[in-house]
């Protein structure tokens, strides 16, 4: 391979990998299997929707994987490229989010994605974008210290820059700047990233895709089982609400499937089934959910 030379074979074959991997470490994980659901877009391409409902530990998980083309880029892909509009384009990715039914188990949204936009007699534009993001209801240190570890050494073949400038993109963009909080305590996320040649921006999303299993699963094993009450549910459920509301309001790749035509279902499979709001709420202070906002919404250095 010509390490200049994008090759969306080669990644199209990772991505489905990938999902398959990590598909059948998540059903070990429950005990019950995820469906798959196989779409056409009528506009061109398709994907593989696989999701688990009223699981043993998974309340709802998506893992999907797409592969679209189209003719002319939409608004949200070409705001930050005026030169790419009017090209057609191919985009492929694995997007998974997974809300166990335990609060203190996270939720957990990771994806990897690759992009290319062409036009006649001119050199294709590509770029490869992802990452992985941790939204705890009940959090603890040591957990975001793994998963954050874990990020930064998914990243260190590739550069010591690469994860304080990723972690600091994180932190930037899942956060709801009409809540002026995080979603989460982050993780890592990188966008129109096409550094050095195709080979080496390939590797790196590669290891970005290889290191979720073991940043989250440790977690996960850790928390599925702990004993909880209504209390928790009910905190839990408030704190989804921040997850619609950013996912709905801010995410790009929610924006850029719905005004590309993308299938509905597929792009709002991150969604929680329960969820609740409130008017003005604000937990006591002193109390496990009070620790969330003032020890864990806050932007830091995970990994010291």
């Amino acid at each position: 391979m010509n390490p200049n030379s994008p090759s969306p074979a080669l990644v199209k074959t990772y991505l489905l990998g990938l999902q398959a991997r990590i598909v059948a470490a998540l059903e070990a994980v429950d005990g019950q299997s995820f469906i798959v659901d196989s779409w056409q877009r009528p506009e061109g391409g398709g994907g593989i929707s696989r999701l688990i409902e009223e699981g043993n530990v998974f309340e709802r998980g998506g893992v999907g994987f797409s592969h679209v083309t189209g003719r002319n880029l939409p608004p949200s892909a070409a705001a930050n490229r005026p030169e790419l509009a009017g090209r057609h384009w191919e985009a492929m990715g694995v997007s998974l989010v997974l809300h166990p039914r335990n609060p203190y188990a996270p939720t957990v949204h990771m994806n990897v994605r690759f992009f290319t936009a062409m036009a006649e007699g001119q050199e294709p534009v590509w770029w490869f974008g992802g990452g992985m993001d941790l939204t705890p209801y009940y959090a603890a240190v040591e957990d975001a210290q793994h998963f954050h570890r874990t990020c930064r050494d998914a990243l260190a073949p590739f550069g010591d820059d690469l994860h304080p400038r990723f972690k600091k993109w994180c932190d930037d963009y899942f956060y709801l700047k009409h809540r002026q909080e995080p979603r989460g305590v982050g993780g890592i996320f990188f966008d129109d990233y096409n550094e050095q040649d195709f080979a080496h921006s390939f590797a790196m999303m590669q290891s970005v895709g290889d290191h979720f299993l073991p940043a989250y699963l440790p977690l996960l094993e850790r928390r599925k089982d702990m004993p909880y009450g209504e209390r928790e549910r009910d905190f839990q459920a408030y704190r989804r609400g921040r997850y619609v509301e950013f996912n709905l309001v801010f995410d790009r790749g929610t924006l850029f499937g719905l005004q590309s035509g993308g299938r509905t279902e597929s792009i709002l499979m991150s969604l929680p089934p329960v969820v609740k709001w409130r008017y003005n709420w604000h937990p006591a202070d002193g109390t496990p959910e009070a620790a969330l906002y003032t020890d864990f919404l806050v932007h830091r250095d995970w990994t010291a």
